[in-house]
């Protein structure tokens, strides 16, 4: 069967590290599977409570390498993943926060089991959140098309070693998603239609900062590979369309439209902030 490295970058993870391996255990997908936990820049016990999860791997038949990097980033933990990674099969890149659903990982097996080169991802489903506005932001944001039709990659993306070819070692740019998603035409990425589940942060100043952070990852990419944004496709709504969602959820619109608002007018000015 076709082998699959599974590449988890994680920084002080260790709030998220056990829930999210808990889940990447329970995936139906039997054939062979090598994890590969890059802790980079950790000052908790990230790498540990990954470790601690070898003889559960082993059961499987799984392989798990644990690698610790004295320096944090993700873009360098990306790369030094992909080093220890073999030089064939499907290559899957998950964050330490994500909760996959069981049948996920064999699903993108599935799809990705071909020569052609191919990206593949699950279905985006936000995690509950606490806050009013959180939450009303995400459940207007989630009907949108880029997020309800297209295969965004946040928090976790697969290619297949023909795909992965497209591209030698992640540059130092801010959406990582976003640069391998568009190594791909909307033709040759794929949606495995079995959820994820990915936490959005909590409150609007919060929201407004990562909103902020994901505009200036696709601003980045347009300026630094301008030939990459013409793959975009269908990822903004018209106007129209636009006008059914707010009618269908006034309170979503408002909560999305505000963060946009604060967006442009510079509200919240910073240089990086988590997803959650």
């Amino acid at each position: 069967m076709t082998p699959c490295t599974i590449i988890l970058p994680a920084h002080d993870e260790a709030d998220y590290i056990d829930a999210c391996l808990d889940h990447l255990l329970a995936q139906d997908h039997a054939g062979p599977v090598a994890v590969v936990v890059v802790a980079n820049g950790c000052s908790d016990d990230t790498a540990a409570r990954a470790r601690a999860r070898a003889p559960q791997c082993a059961a499987r038949g799984w392989s798990l390498r644990v690698e610790e990097l004295a320096q944090g980033g993700k873009i360098g933990a990306l790369n030094h993943g992909d080093a220890c990674a073999g030089p064939a099969g499907v290559r899957l890149y998950l964050d330490a926060d994500i909760h996959m659903g069981p049948r996920l990982l064999s699903g993108i097996m599935r799809v990705l089991d071909v020569a052609e080169p191919r990206y593949a991802g699950g279905r985006l489903v936000v995690a509950p959140a606490r806050s009013p506005v959180s939450r009303a932001y995400a459940r207007f944001w989630q009907k949108l098309p880029f997020v309800a039709q297209g295969v965004t990659g946040a928090g976790l993306f697969a290619v297949n070693a023909a795909g992965r070819a497209r591209w030698g070692e992640f540059p130092q740019i801010i959406s990582d998603d976003t640069f391998a998603r568009l190594q791909f035409a909307e033709s040759e990425r794929f949606l495995v239609d079995e959820p994820y589940q990915w936490p959005l942060v909590e409150g609007f100043s919060p929201l407004v900062r990562v909103r902020r952070r994901q505009d200036m990852g696709v601003a980045e990419i347009a300026r630094r590979f301008p030939d990459l944004p013409a793959r975009q496709g269908h990822v903004r709504p018209g106007r129209g369309e636009l006008l059914r969602l707010a009618a269908a959820d006034p309170l979503g619109f408002a909560a999305y439209a505000a963060v946009a608002l604060a967006v442009r007018l510079g509200r919240n000015r910073q240089g990086w902030a988590r997803g959650r």
